[in-house]
This record gives C-alpha cells, structure tokens and sequence, in this order.
C-alpha cells in the first residue's frame, strides 16, 4: 500500500515507577491480551484497516466493548528521537510511538447526530485507557533479568499499570465476538482447538451470514464438528423455556 506501518507501544508502571529496564519491558509488552485486560502491548495501525473496541466508551452512542470501526489517522507529535523496539514481527521502516494523543476511529453504526468539530461524519477519537493487572514475575523473567530490574521473584506476582488504546486489530474475530451479528460475507475456521466443544462453537459461526454464498470455510474440518449434541445443561433450559412458554399459553387462553 505505500504506507509506513504504525505500532503504538503501551506504557508501563510498576508501583507508580515506569519500566525502564529493556529485557523487562520486552517480557511485559509480549504477554498475551488475556493477561493484560485485552490492552495490548503492540497495537499495529494501517490506516483502513478493521479495528474493534475493547471496552465501553459511550454505550449510549453505540461504541461499546466489541464494536467494529475502522481506523483512520493516529494523532501523536513527532517524537525527539527515533525509538526503536526490534521486533522480527514488523518491517524494519516501522515508526513505532510511545505516546500518541488519540486514535481516529470511524464506527459506522454509531448514533452521533452531529460530526465531532473538525472530523468527518462518524470518527471518534478513542483516547488511551488504563487497566491494572497482575503478572507472575518469576514465571515471566530469568533470575538475572528479574534481578537486574530489581523485581523480586518471592513476591510473584506483581501489580502493573498499562496505558494503552482499547483496541485491536479485527480482521479476524473469535466467535464469541461475532454473537449478535450479521456480516456480509466471512471466512470460518471449524477445526476446533482440544478440549470440550460447545454446540454454540459451531452453530454461531455459521449463521453470521444470510446467504451460503457468502460463507467460507477455510479448511478441511472433522464431520464430528457438525454432530454436536446440546449438553445435558443447554437441554433442561430448553425445557424450562418450553415450560413457561405453556404456561403463558395457557394463561392468555385463560384470559380471552
């Protein structure tokens, strides 16, 4: 596309003191998002491209957690100097950005009625956000990293501040994600990851779209995917359902 690629790199604090130690920074900005509130610590940025909300931000206006917009511009002054963060994971013309002011972020469904002043219809700046978690330092850092950053491994978990956009990339989305939704066309994934499988694993992908067309399945899957039966759980809800729909039934019967 012509475009320099963007990583915006969260900010880290440990009992109110940033993480200067490089090793220790590396280790923090690589743990997963589900170990870190869903912030990441590499937010990746293109301009066009899909992005998701993490958290509420205005549920009121339709910009809550697992909202789709797609970004536009990351507003941020020109740092003093060029950071660097090697990483094998982007190319080496990355501009990478400690501590950008906002994201322009257009959610086509959001219920403005007016644009914001001086943007176009629909983008919203998406400020930075703040989550406090904990992280297991002795199963995370070698002794002589722990100690050269001064963390103590007795004490193994530490409580970590990040900063960072409630946001990550959505060209792709779990299915609990897609819930509720209807997209317009979609590639699915029915080879299913080990351990017990829920019918809604299968059932909720495969309905995102209206039509067959429109649907993808990306790989070879085992038929015993689409045999799942309702566990014994899903099957009294639905007798309880049943249950009350009779009684109501029967009620309005009563009534007329």
């Amino acid at each position: 596309m012509g475009l320099t690629p963007i990583v915006c790199i969260a900010q880290h604090y440990i009992q109110g003191k940033p993480v200067d130690d490089l090793r220790l920074r590396k280790a923090i900005l690589e743990l997963p998002d589900n170990k870190s509130e869903h912030l990441l610590g590499y937010l990746p940025l293109v301009p066009g491209m899909p992005v998701l909300l993490t958290e509420n931000i205005a549920t009121e206006l339709g910009l809550s957690n697992g909202t789709r917009g797609a970004f536009h511009q990351l507003v941020y002054d020109e740092p003093p100097e060029d950071v660097r963060y090697h990483d094998q994971n982007f190319p080496p013309n990355t501009k990478f950005i400690t501590q950008p002011k906002c994201a322009l972020v257009e959610f086509p469904g959001c219920k403005l009625d007016e644009k914001l002043a001086q943007l176009s219809s629909k983008i919203v700046p998406i400020a930075v956000s703040e989550q406090t978690f904990l992280f297991d330092a002795k199963e995370l850092l070698p002794e002589n990293v722990a100690k050269a950053a001064k963390i103590n491994t007795k004490t193994t978990k530490l409580t970590l501040k990040r900063i960072a956009r409630p946001l990550i990339p959505a060209y792709s989305m779990t299915t609990h994600k897609s819930q509720d939704r209807t997209l317009g066309k979609i590639i699915v994934d029915l080879v299913m990851p080990p351990g017990p499988i829920e019918l809604a694993s299968v059932y909720v992908p495969l309905s995102r779209v209206k039509r067959l067309d429109d649907l993808l399945i990306i790989r070879p899957f085992a038929f015993a995917a689409l045999q799942l039966k309702p566990s014994t759980a899903q099957i009294e809800e639905l007798k309880r359902l049943d249950r009350i729909a009779e009684n109501i039934q029967k009620r309005c019967q009563f009534i007329a």
